[in-house]
């Protein structure tokens, strides 16, 4: 029985008005309730998850994220608590869901970097957050050193949590990565945000060796693959090489969250 007719079947709510995908991180559900007519439906809807699942504390509505730090915009409709520790591939998150954005659905990214890395590379991290790249980074590949930068106070009081709670260590600087004033420097760069990472590719440029790789995160409409990605690296990077390039999930119709790694050759 699929989500929607387990919450529709419970709730005696149409499954027309249920989303059928959702999001747990810890014990938080968070759910896009754009089919949902009014509030008293959310809260059977909400109310039916608590029942089902037994995991699930809190139950919140998504409406997406705000500003330059990407700040969640989320209701709570049921339950109590958003601050969470949510665990992923032997490693525990904590932060609070209500502050700090956490997609699950960049999974395989984070798991695509740590094998990425067979050698005691520099590896910059210019937009850390709690530390979605870097911990996994630290506890698993063999990275050499790593300086993760965040501007978000709320998400770097998270990130040095996160360094004590997985027992790793590295280098931490709050701040915006654009004032991270070292050049050729790191043996990878971690460009892990969006949307309008394209102003950031002249800094991570500046801070790459000759050699190094930048995994260049950014939105994209679905047209615009792959000529507007790689028009803009080759503007700030003349000489770069492409390695690889892939869609790492849908974040809107027709719109996707897209992933380019490319070597800087200076």
């Amino acid at each position: 029985m699929s989500f929607q007719q387990q919450i529709s079947k419970a709730a005696g709510i149409p499954a027309s008005e249920i989303p059928a995908s959702y999001q747990i991180v810890g014990h938080v559900m968070l759910l896009r309730l754009l089919k949902a007519k009014d509030d008293e439906t959310k809260k059977k809807l909400a109310e039916a998850v608590l029942s089902l699942y037994p995991g699930v504390r809190t139950v919140c509505e998504l409406q997406g994220s705000k500003g330059e730090l990407r700040q969640p915009s989320i209701t709570v409709i049921a339950g109590n608590g958003t601050e969470v520790l949510h665990k992923e591939n032997g490693i525990i998150y904590h932060f609070d869901a209500a502050q700090v954005m956490f997609s699950k659905g960049n999974l395989f990214e984070r798991q695509r970097l740590i094998e990425k890395i067979k050698s005691p590379e520099t590896v910059v991290d210019m937009f850390a957050g709690i530390g979605y790249f870097s911990l996994g980074l630290a506890k698993f590949s063999r990275a050499g050193k790593i300086i993760a930068i965040e501007k978000n106070p709320v998400a770097f009081r998270y990130l040095r949590n996160n360094l004590k709670i997985n027992k790793v260590n590295f280098e931490t600087i709050f701040g915006d990565c654009l004032n991270f004033d070292v050049e050729n420097f790191a043996d990878r760069v971690i460009m892990g945000y969006f949307p309008g990472t394209e102003k950031f590719l002249p800094q991570a440029v500046n801070i790459a060796k000759n050699g190094a790789v930048v995994h260049y995160h950014n939105c994209y409409f679905e047209k615009d693959l792959w000529k507007k990605p790689l028009g803009e690296i080759k503007k700030s990077c003349k000489k770069a090489k492409i390695l690889g390039k892939r869609k790492v999930k849908s974040i809107a119709p027709r719109t996707c969250h897209a992933v380019v790694d490319f070597q800087v050759l200076k």
